[in-house]
């Protein structure tokens, strides 16, 4: 038994359509690419965007507003929320998930509204508004908010 022996099982493997060689091949002459236009050429691929000539669907559709690459989407709660809590509580993301006040893998930011903050409770989140600040501090809590990144 030497290399030159080995052979794949029969009909293991097809001869490969011979286009172009001839009419005795079957695919002589237009080589089954039909009789000219655009995908009879060499290098005639059509771009999947492409609609024959009519406008194209980018073109027809008006261009409408602005999409802000660097915004940031809060998870935004009223400090009314926290008006059952008692005096001395952490209040924190793992203390806001496990209650259900919020949901999402987002930054927190606290918002003032929904009833008035009467206990002095640590407030940990990304972001507050102004009047929540004010709200947390009066009832003589404390709120602790992430340093900002320093620029570059």
């Amino acid at each position: 038994m030497r290399i030159g022996n080995i052979h794949p099982a029969a009909g293991a493997t097809k001869n490969p359509k011979r286009r172009g060689k001839g009419p005795a091949s079957g695919l002589g002459g237009t080589a089954g690419r039909g009789h000219k236009g655009h995908k009879a050429r060499t290098g005639g691929k059509i771009p999947a965007w492409f609609e024959g000539g009519q406008m194209p669907v980018q073109r027809r559709l008006p261009k409408r507003g602005f999409k802000n690459p660097t915004r940031v989407e809060y998870s935004v709660f009223p400090l009314g929320r926290l008006v059952q809590v008692a005096a001395g509580t952490v209040i924190d993301r793992a203390w806001l998930r496990d209650n259900g006040v919020v949901r999402s893998r987002n930054p927190i930011k606290v918002l003032a509204g929904g009833g008035e903050l009467k206990v002095a409770v640590t407030v940990q989140v990304d972001a507050a508004s102004d009047a929540a600040k004010q709200a947390i501090e009066k009832a003589g809590g404390k709120l602790l908010l992430p340093e900002p990144a320093a620029k570059a």
